[in-house]
């Protein structure tokens, strides 16, 4: 395709940024580098399908956050930290998110001066604003902007919303967020609904899901439409299925999987995750998913000492990979699928030795492009039971 095989300009903070690894390297090229390294880490499990390449791989991000600061003239200014530091790369348009949000961020910039609005300097501790996240809904077309403060105290914000809805009516909902610690986490724990329901929805897989400040969404849902589909064919659900959906997160996956199966079983660590599965459960009206908080290593160990069983398996961890005792703790319910959605390579590799040792087979292995410019590649796995 003419659209995949170069950047349409050359990116002008791709030295600086360094927040996109493969930025000036034609689409084609990356993929290529990408099914080089899936087919040295993953090819002695089984063939590499060809890797699922985006149609259009710009301005795919619905999650935007901005630092601001000033610059040594004293002009406000805002962008992205420097890879490794926290020094500010002005960036006013980048090639991989949203184009609304970085319209909106940049409105943000401008507005501050007329009402006397400075951004936060962590070393003196003075200024207001630290930090602006902007989500939006691909689908529902919702826009969320969070405004960072390093304290509660927010001159003129009644106005200020104004005149940021003023100039960007498509905006649903804005939030401040008081995050007062020496911290690199961009959202403190108080939040404060300025305008709007201070949540927002978006479509994925044809079930809807509320979006909060805080809630984990795919920042690239149109290729996470692909990913998720790609699992729920693997997993070759027939109706009369007890799904497990380990690392469940929001519940994205078991609750697609739910359309197909007899019952979904989710569970997650993160009680705040838990809470919006529930939610979103509620919000799709399906009744055959439960969540649970705690440990899922833990949780399926006990349903394989209590006897129950379940056919499939859902695995899809962070960056670090699963881990030994999950592992045997899968073995011991003894599923007859596992999918695997991995988001790293290299750990992919190797619990895939540990699952083999337990008598796993591996069937399939797909790659998808989830995020273009970076080194980073989405797998999905189907194993068997042997």
């Amino acid at each position: 395709m003419e659209n995949r095989t170069a950047s349409p300009a050359p990116c002008p903070y791709a030295k600086k940024c360094g927040g996109c690894q493969m930025q000036n390297i034609s689409y084609e090229m990356q993929l290529r580098w990408k099914m080089k390294n899936e087919i040295s880490l993953l090819s002695s499990f089984g063939h590499v399908e060809e890797i699922i390449a985006m149609e259009d791989p710009y301005h795919y991000r619905n999650k935007v956050q901005a630092a601001f600061g000033l610059n040594r003239s004293g002009k406000i200014i805002s962008g992205v930290y420097q890879s490794g530091t926290h020094r500010i790369v002005p960036v006013d348009s980048c090639q991989i998110e949203d184009r609304k949000a970085d319209e909106i961020i940049v409105t943000i910039r401008e507005l501050l001066p007329s009402f006397k609005i400075l951004p936060y300097n962590e070393d003196t501790g003075r200024g207001t604003l630290r930090h602006v996240l902007v989500k939006r809904g691909f689908q529902s077309g919702e826009i969320m902007v969070v405004l960072v403060t390093a304290s509660a105290v927010f001159p003129s914000r009644r106005n200020f919303v104004e005149a940021l809805r003023k100039k960007h009516p498509e905006i649903t909902t804005v939030l401040q967020n008081v995050n007062p610690g020496s911290t690199s986490l961009v959202l403190g724990e108080n939040e404060k609904v300025l305008y709007g329901p201070g949540k927002i929805t978006d479509t994925l897989c044809g079930l809807k899901f509320r979006i909060s400040s805080r809630s984990f969404y795919q920042v690239n849902p149109r290729e996470t439409e692909v990913l998720y589909q790609k699992a729920i064919e693997f997993a070759a659900l027939s109706g009369k299925e007890t799904v497990i959906d380990a690392y469940c997160g929001v519940g994205t996956i078991g609750l697609i999987a739910a359309k197909r199966a007899k019952n979904v079983i989710g569970i997650e660590l993160e009680r705040e995750a838990v809470k919006n599965a529930i939610e979103n459960a509620k919000l799709n009206g399906i009744r055959n998913a439960r969540f649970y908080a705690g440990d899922a290593g833990g949780f399926l160990e006990e349903m394989a000492l209590a006897g129950e069983k379940a056919q499939v398996v859902f695995l899809d961890p962070p960056r670090a990979g699963s881990t030994v005792r999950f592992i045997a703790c899968v073995a011991s319910l003894a599923p007859e699928r596992v999918v695997y959605v991995s988001c790293n390579p290299e750990t992919l590799a190797r619990d895939l030795r540990e699952f083999q040792k337990r008598g796993y087979k591996v069937e399939k292995i797909q790659p998808v492009d989830m995020f273009p410019f970076t080194h980073h590649v989405e797998t999905v796995v189907l194993m068997t039971k042997k």
